[in-house]
């Protein structure tokens, strides 16, 4: 496992874990953590050493997932801040298009950046403790950078509410209005999570890759005919194609189905998955 100041990677498996590991401040997004977490999900993305992960948990240590930034940095310098912003975007970015399916594990409040955080992943499994919300406006700030994700997730109406009035909102609003996917008692949160994992991992690795380059390209707009075409060529020609029509004709799981997802080892008993 890499060592991180203020987030914690491991990985087992197809399986990799990011936890958000501030507890004491409610897991409040530091300059630092957003820097841990962009090298993170950078290096998740690029080192061929993380090729075989299929899917990222990202959860948080102690009860809130993520209460937004940590407004201590705000006395840095101007030019610091600077920076330091333009990172958040390419943080949200590297999640947001990460080649694996990332499963965001919420539990307690997720504010602000929290929520930019819920609205970049793929899949979000939310706990009844699960709470959201906006609150910039009422800071003297705007939920600048995190806006567009919020919006694309939630739509320009909803969101428009959400950021004017900085209302909180639970776990079943947020799975009403697309946010989270799924939510459980906290306690079931790992047993959901796993749920989701298995599900995930009975896709081939290489078209859960060509599926998220897919949709985000589809996203962008623009005629795209050429490259879908090319893309199902691709996959229609290719091993993982060819193993799953000989299993499904066989009636058997293709090779590359994980049934036995693996523990993470957790001295806190949180985010166990």
């Amino acid at each position: 496992m890499k060592q991180f100041e203020t987030i914690a990677l491991q990985v087992k498996g197809p399986v990799a874990r990011v936890r958000l590991n501030r507890p004491e401040v409610r897991n409040a997004m530091s300059f630092v953590m957003i820097d841990e977490l962009l090298a993170c999900f950078t290096a998740l993305r690029d080192d061929p050493v993380y090729r075989e992960v299929r899917a990222v948990v990202l959860c948080a240590a102690g009860k809130t997932f993520c209460a937004g930034g940590d407004l201590r940095d705000m006395t840095r310098p101007a030019k610091e801040q600077q920076m330091a912003l333009a990172r958040v975007d390419a943080l949200l970015r590297a999640i947001n298009q990460a080649p694996q399916v990332v499963i965001a594990r919420v539990q307690g409040a997720a504010l602000g950046g929290g929520l930019g955080l819920v609205s970049v992943s793929d899949i979000a499994v939310a706990g009844y403790s699960a709470s959201f919300g906006l609150p910039e406006a009422q800071l003297g700030l705007a939920p600048a950078m995190i806006a567009p994700y919020v919006l694309a997730r939630l739509g320009l109406t909803r969101t428009r509410e959400l950021m004017l009035t900085g209302s909180r909102f639970d776990y079943l609003a947020a799975h009403r209005w697309g946010l989270v996917q799924r939510y459980c008692a906290d306690i079931e949160l790992d047993a959901c999570v796993r749920v989701v994992l298995r599900e995930v991992l009975r896709a081939a690795p290489e078209a859960l890759r060509a599926c998220k380059d897919l949709l985000f390209t589809v996203a962008a707009g623009g005629d795209t005919l050429d490259y879908r075409v090319a893309l199902l060529e691709r996959l229609r020609t290719g091993a993982e194609a060819q193993q799953g029509a000989q299993a499904f004709l066989q009636k058997q799981p293709p090779p590359w189905v994980v049934e036995q997802i693996v523990d993470f080892d957790d001295e806190e008993g949180i985010g166990t998955v």
